[in-house]
C-alpha cells in the first residue's frame, strides 16, 4: 500500500478524533505511518551490501558503505554549501534550512543578514569542532540566517516552543529546537546519517541518537521525536537532489536514510 500523504494524514487525524469527540469518547493518540519500503537505482550497486539486513547489522553495513567518503576543508564547505543549498526557483541564492529564506549567495560570512555553516548535529555533541570529516561533513551541514544558527545554537531536536525572529515556522525553548514542519524530516535524516557514518572507529567520538535533551558526548536527541519527524515529512524532490550532488560532485557517499527512510525504523 503507498504512503499517505502527510496532509491526508493531517486530515485522517482531525476526522477521527472528531469523530470520537462526538461520541463521548477520549480521542486515540494518532501518529504517521511508517515509512514505505522504497527502491532505488543504488540498491543492487551501491547498497548491495546492505540489503536483506536488519537491526544493528543494517547499520553496520551502512556504516561500512557510507564511510568511503571525500573530505571537504572546512573554507571549501562554503562554496559546496552554494550548490547543495541552491533556491530551486532562484539560482542566484541559497535556501536556508530553519528559516525558509531565499538569500544571495554572495552574503556568506557571521554578519547580521550574511548565512553561514550550521552544523546541525552540534559541533559540541561531537566534539569535532570543524576538522575534516564530522566537522565538514555535507550531509548535515546547512547553510541559515546567522542569527537563527545563533538561536538554535546547541539544543537538542524536539517539539515545542515559541516563534523568534526570522523563524520560518521554527520554534525554541530553553533546552530544544523544532524546525519548521518542512524541513523536519531532513533534520531527522542528518542526524541519523551522522549517528551512522561515525562509529568511533576514525579516531573520533561514536556519535549516537538518543532520547535525551541534552545530552552529553556524543549524544544527540530527541530519537522519539527525530523518528516521528522522518515518518511525517518523507524525502522529497530537494532533499533527494542534495544527496544526489553530494555523491556525485563532493563526497561520493550518499545518505542512506534519504533512500530508505524505512530503514530509520529498522535500525531505531
Amino acid at each position: 500500500m503507498p504512503a499517505t500523504s502527510p496532509r491526508h494524514r493531517r486530515w485522517t487525524s482531525v476526522a477521527l478524533t472528531t469523530a470520537a469527540l462526538l461520541a463521548g469518547l477520549t480521542a486515540p493518540a494518532l501518529t504517521a505511518a511508517p515509512a514505505a519500503a522504497t527502491t532505488t537505482a543504488y540498491d543492487d550497486t551501491y547498497y548491495a551490501a546492505a540489503l536483506g539486513k536488519t537491526g544493528p547489522a543494517l547499520k553496520t553495513a551502512l556504516h561500512g558503505i557510507i564511510s568511503n567518503q571525500t573530505k571537504l576543508s572546512y573554507s571549501a564547505v562554503w562554496d559546496a554549501l552554494k550548490v547543495t543549498d541552491q533556491d530551486p526557483a532562484n539560482s542566484n541564492n541559497v535556501k536556508l534550512l530553519y528559516s525558509g529564506i531565499s538569500r544571495s549567495k554572495s552574503l556568506n560570512g557571521g554578519n547580521t543578514g550574511n548565512w553561514n555553516r550550521e552544523h546541525v548535529w552540534a559541533q559540541s555533541h561531537g566534539d569535532f569542532g570543524t576538522s575534516a570529516g564530522p566537522g565538514t561533513d555535507l550531509h548535515h551541514l546547512r547553510a541559515e540566517d546567522v542569527q537563527v544558527n545563533s538561536t538554535r545554537g546547541n539544543k537538542d531536536f524536539d517539539n515545542g516552543g515559541s516563534s523568534f525572529t526570522n523563524s520560518g515556522g521554527s520554534l525554541t525553548d530553553s533546552n530544544s529546537f523544532e524546525p519548521r514542519d518542512a524541513v523536519k524530516g531532513d533534520v531527522a535524516r542528518m542526524i541519523l546519517y551522522m549517528a551512522v557514518r561515525y562509529e568511533g572507529d576514525d579516531g573520533r567520538p561514536d556519535l549516537e541518537a538518543n532520547d535525551s535533551i541534552n545530552g552529553s558526548v556524543p549524544y544527540h536527541g530527541r530519537l522519539s521525536v527525530l523518528k516521528q519527524w522522518n515518518d511525517e515529512d518523507p524525502p522529497d524532490a530537494a532533499e533527494q537532489r542534495r544527496n544526489d550532488v553530494i555523491h556525485s560532485s563532493y563526497q561520493g557517499n550518499r545518505n542512506p536514510f534519504i533512500d530508505h527512510p524505512e530503514w530509520v525504523e529498522s535500525i531505531w
